[in-house]
């Protein structure tokens, strides 16, 4: 299910740099329900470099999404979980 969250994530992400005019109106990579999801990811994660990382990509996720910059926002979240499922 991991996988399948990841590559869903990975899709939006390409799909909101390609068009980042449209990643400014949709926000489905990008959503509060994503990030508590991501959220819940990384606090599992044993303590360490990889979920220092992640923290601060997860922050720089919702600084974006408060910002409206979905784009960004999808891209910080994509790093985060992928730092996640690294570690």
């Amino acid at each position: 299910m991991l996988n399948k969250f990841l590559a869903a994530t990975a899709i939006a992400a390409l799909a909101f740099a390609i068009s980042p005019a449209d990643a400014a109106r949709v926000k489905v990579g990008c959503s509060g329900d994503n990030l508590s999801k991501t959220e819940a990811m990384v606090e599992n994660m044993a303590d360490g470099e990889g979920k220092i990382a992640a923290q601060k990509e997860i922050a720089a996720a919702q600084d974006a999404l408060l910002s409206g910059k979905a784009g960004v926002c999808a891209a910080h979240l994509s790093k985060a979980m992928h730092v996640g499922a690294a570690k």
